[in-house]
């Protein structure tokens, strides 16, 4: 089950108000200065005295027209990153298809670029180490060598011997990604270094602000970048900024940077070593500090307790603090002002659920099921698929706790859980058709394991449960042809069917409950349309 949806369980999220607006400006600003780099090779292929290709596929090559302004290497080295790996690659994809024109045509693209990066980056950057020298010298050796092959292999005609050299390009230009990798990573990894001693020896709030933004936006290029940016000690320097008060207005951009950088497990690690849990639930239970402030910490939180990553569930000090972070993120689900601040507390919630059962019973005791089922009616705070998901998802792990139950029925639960079942996607995008497809299977998963009380089964048969659960097993649109969502309606059906089995129709009985579950399954998964 998925918390969080999406890859990346908080980058990917759907959000409204003004994080979806930086979302979007940023998209359109990365496109627009991607198609600088989107121009013609006439001017690379004069300057190499070749002619300019007349395949149709030469339309759209890569050269880096108008790079980045001086003194700025980050931009340089992801910029000069992007064009030599698509040229790698589409080198590649020429090979496998033995068009050796254009391979030799694109491999001396490649080498101008990789020159370019190597020439501009030490025009920029301070003294290259010994290490990167000797790499970049093993990378323009190869490039020379790619070179010689390629143009070797225009001169061929024999097809035994082009497979032969079409073996030795293939390991040369692996050779040359693995050096091209390694420059990269080392001068990528220099710049962090640099980011990171600056953020953790500024005391001033305009110059760690701008560090900060940087440090940012170096996460989303990536979970390799975040596995550099966590090894050169960028949690331990942002959790520094997110302890001193004088940086309190930097809190909310310190915390978003942590929960991009902890999408990846080494990230965590040095969230554990530097006691960072202590220090969001401090900030979590702390009302001085502004809403955004906690529901960044919030976001923090649901990152490192994602289910996803198999390192959160030896985050020890996370059990220590476990009782007031989930009291402080019930509160904050309760005063939410948006639904973006909502949709950060119930995730961190939702992932807390997996990570120790005794959440459940702390949620139980903090009347948590009134919380989540009164801002459920709350359009400002529950309005996406994607909330829905972290309310059901809540409510699935709580329904194996017998008690939940009566709650349930208490804070009329069960009209709410049959309301999940007809989710549909407003967009039509496939994160949001996702979105409500695991919106109804948590549905039906939570129906399934409350319907042990006979009064539930009997409340979610008055209410029509069993006519939904059987349309969406029959008709493959209602379920957007999940499989998931159809085993986990059939395992509900049957529940329901045990308690109060007049309510359904003989062929009902005969196909969806008397079969093995496989076999219904088989059948249900293989209806046509038309079949009522």
């Amino acid at each position: 089950m998925m918390a969080l949806p999406g890859g990346r369980h908080l980058d990917s999220i759907t959000l409204p108000g003004q994080r979806l607006h930086l979302m979007q400006v940023d998209s359109v600003q990365r496109w627009m200065e991607d198609l600088k780099l989107m121009t013609e090779c006439e001017c690379m292929c004069i300057l190499q005295a070749k002619p300019i290709s007349l395949e149709e596929d030469a339309q759209g090559d890569l050269i880096l027209a108008g790079g980045p302004g001086p003194g700025d290497p980050l931009q340089l080295l992801l910029k000069r990153g992007w064009v030599i790996s698509t040229e790698l690659r589409r080198i590649g994809q020429k090979l496998a298809q033995d068009r050796w024109a254009r391979v030799h045509s694109m491999s001396v693209r490649l080498t101008c670029h990789a020159r370019s990066m190597v020439s501009e980056y030490s025009a920029v950057s301070r003294n290259s180490s010994k290490e990167m020298g000797q790499i970049e010298k093993l990378l323009m050796e190869k490039c020379s060598e790619l070179l010689a092959v390629t143009e070797r292999c225009l001169q061929v005609e024999n097809e035994h011997v082009l497979k032969s050299m079409k073996a030795c390009v293939s390991e040369t230009l692996s050779m040359l990604g693995q050096h091209f990798g390694q420059l990269l990573e080392l001068a990528l990894t220099r710049e962090v270094q640099a980011l990171v001693r600056k953020i953790d020896a500024s005391d001033n709030i305009y110059t760690t602000e701008s560090t900060t933004g940087n440090l940012f936006s170096l996460t989303q290029e990536g979970a390799p970048l975040c596995r550099i940016i966590a090894k050169e000690g960028g949690v331990v320097a942002l959790f520094k900024v997110c302890r001193q008060d004088t940086f309190r207005c930097l809190y909310p951009q310190a915390l978003r940077t942590l929960a991009s950088i902890c999408c990846v497990e080494e990230g965590v690690h040095q969230l554990e070593k530097v006691d960072g849990v202590l220090c969001l639930a401090d900030i979590l239970t702390d009302d001085s500090h502004s809403e955004a402030t906690r529901a960044e910490a919030a976001a923090v939180v649901a990152q490192v307790t994602s289910p996803h990553l198999p390192v959160t569930q030896h985050l020890s000090s996370f059990m220590e603090s476990m009782e007031e972070i989930v009291t402080a993120l019930v509160k904050l689900c309760q005063e939410a002002s948006s639904g973006e601040v909502f949709l950060l507390a119930s995730a961190a919630l939702a992932n807390i659920t997996f990570f120790d059962t005794m959440a459940c019973e702390m949620l139980l005791q903090l009347n948590a099921i009134r919380v989540l089922l009164e801002a459920c009616s709350d359009k400002q705070r529950v309005d996406t698929p994607y909330t829905r998901d972290q309310i059901v998802t809540i409510l699935a792990n709580m329904s194996v706790l017998e008690q939940c139950a009566s709650d349930i029925i208490q804070e009329n639960g069960v009209q709410l859980i049959m309301g999940m079942l007809s989710e549909k996607p407003r967009s039509g995008t496939p994160a949001e058709v996702a979105a409500c497809e695991r919106v109804q299977q948590k549905a039906a998963v939570t129906l399934a394991r409350l319907s042990r009380d006979p009064d539930v089964a009997r409340e979610a048969v008055r209410l029509s449960c069993m006519s939904r659960l059987i349309e969406l097993c029959r008709s493959p649109s209602e379920r957007n042809s999940s499989d998931a969502v159809l085993v986990a309606c059939l395992a509900a059906l049957r529940r329901l069917a045990g308690v109060c089995p007049e309510g359904l129709q003989d062929s009902d009985f005969q196909q969806l409950i008397q079969p093995r579950l496989v076999d219904s399954f088989l059948l249900c998964s293989n209806m046509e349309e038309s079949f009522v």
